[in-house]
């Protein structure tokens, strides 16, 4: 493929580099941040390559890739699941990892379990076949969740569950009062409430103080933290959530294929797993016909876990510690707020605005995470597929689509019911897809462009997207 990088003019680029910095001061404070690029992301000044998706998922470090090379070079690592050598040092491995896990998360060990999955989708699908749902119970959602927390909804539907979603605000995508959707009882029946500590669609952080207020009402709280925690501290001595999602690579970009269940051994306790495999069960008889699950997390870690890679996660978490969550924090929030002024002042020669931003336009209460479309001069949409494309030959990674969150996609781009149920209804369970639901539409907007922000992120990156949108849209 060829790239056609955005030229760089220098001279240009440090007049707006002293202009940022009139503006945002503050942004100096996160210096060491770009020492740390230079030495682990050397890759992307060298490709000249513009990394604008950390929500999708976050880059690694070189000194992880190299650290985790010379450690599996040094050791005999072999499956858990035996009390040979090589086995053995896998598990004390495992082991270190776990509490390095509930370390980083201020998780006490008496009252928090860790069990590895291959990502968080996969955590969050062990609550869901697990959780004890019943026609007496209660599944709540907010609207706003990824794709892997609206899924748990078959699985309380197949118990009769009720099931029901909080709808955020059509225009900044929050959620202002979670009060008057939960049901207020103490009567133990099992009732479950799951949301995101940071929506992947808007940014938009929900308040963790929700929790408490769950739980006053009888519910168990789902916590998907796997868009917060690469750029916010999660301490769960304080937020003390009964289950939550992570994905490593989201944090630290490597290893890919590894994710965590954080639960609360209490609330572990009330999951009961539809099956067993091999290293969740202490003891299985065909003749007999029975099965003993181990206890603990143990039971829900089905097969072998990722041993290899198990290591890379103590040396990320370590990474991140040294880096500080709080410093990604201030910068990427400074850099997000350039960004979003910026393109909220773009308009054509004739007035119309460029860009349609959705959620909310001030920077508290939210991540780095700004998601839109691209009007023409007559204020049609420019299809985000086409955005993406064009970025690309730019050598702008950025992404499109709906972003595995279709509660808040439709919100954000006013769909209503009677729209998808015609357009379901108009292709046939078996032809309804993302193509036929674009042409159902019509005028309407059936995805948007997504810029995250992360830990190698630099003015540079932002400025030089802004010089790509101007150039190839705005006129």
């Amino acid at each position: 493929m060829t790239i056609l990088s955005t030229p760089v003019n220098r001279e240009t680029e440090e007049f707006a580099y002293d202009e940022f910095l009139d503006t945002f001061p503050d942004y100096s404070q996160t210096y060491v941040l770009d020492d740390l690029r230079h030495r682990e992301f050397a890759r992307l000044d060298e490709q000249q390559h513009v990394y604008l998706d950390y929500a999708g998922g976050g880059l690694y470090p070189r000194c992880l890739v190299r650290g985790q090379v010379s450690l599996l070079e040094q050791l005999v690592l072999g499956n858990p699941h035996s009390k040979n050598n090589a086995s053995l040092t896998s598990t004390l491995l495992a082991d270190e990892v776990r509490g390095d896990v509930l370390r980083y998360f201020n998780a006490d060990p008496d009252q928090y379990a860790v069990v590895f999955t291959a990502n968080a989708s996969a955590a969050l699908k062990l609550v869901g076949e697990g959780y004890p749902f019943s026609p007496d119970g209660h599944l709540l959602l907010t609207a706003d969740n990824h794709n892997s927390v609206h899924g748990i909804r078959e699985f309380a539907r197949s118990r009769g569950a009720a099931i029901a979603y909080i709808p955020p605000d059509s225009l900044d995508l929050r959620i202002h009062d979670i009060g008057p959707y939960l049901i207020n009882s103490q009567d133990g029946r099992p009732r479950l409430f799951a949301y995101p500590a940071q929506s992947n669609f808007s940014g938009v952080r929900h308040p963790l103080s929700w929790i408490d207020q769950a739980h006053a009402r009888g519910y168990d709280v789902l916590l998907d933290a796997a868009a917060f925690v690469p750029a916010h501290p999660l301490d769960l001595g304080k937020v003390r959530a009964d289950f939550v999602s992570v994905s490593f690579y989201k944090m630290f970009g490597y290893p890919t294929g590894i994710g965590a269940l954080i639960a609360r051994r209490s609330a572990l306790a009330k999951l009961k797993r539809p099956w067993f495999a091999g290293g969740t069960v202490r003891m299985v008889s065909t003749l007999a016909d029975l099965h003993s699950l181990e206890e603990g997390g143990a039971a829900f870690e089905d097969g072998t876990i990722n041993y290899l890679g198990l290591p890379a996660v103590g040396a990320g978490l370590a990474f991140m510690e040294e880096v500080g969550v709080e410093l990604i924090q201030k910068r990427i929030m400074q850099l997000f707020a350039y960004l979003s002024g910026e393109m909220r002042a773009l308009r054509h020669r004739n007035g119309r605005p460029l860009i349609r931003i959705y959620g909310p336009a001030e920077s508290e209460r939210r991540g780095a995470t700004l998601t839109f479309n691209i009007l023409d001069r007559h204020g049609a949409l420019i299809p985000h597929h086409t955005v993406e494309m064009q970025a690309n030959e730019a050598n702008i990674s950025v992404r499109s689509g709906c972003f595995c969150n279709p509660g808040a996609s439709e919100y954000a781009l006013q769909h209503t019911r009677e729209d998808i149920l015609a357009c379901y209804q108009d292709a046939g369970a078996e032809n309804f897809d993302k193509e036929h639901y674009g042409r159902c539409m019509g005028d309407k907007a059936t995805g948007a462009v997504r810029v995250s922000l992360g830990m190698a992120s630099n003015f540079l990156d932002v400025h030089r997207f802004m010089k790509f949108v101007t150039g190839a849209y705005l006129n």
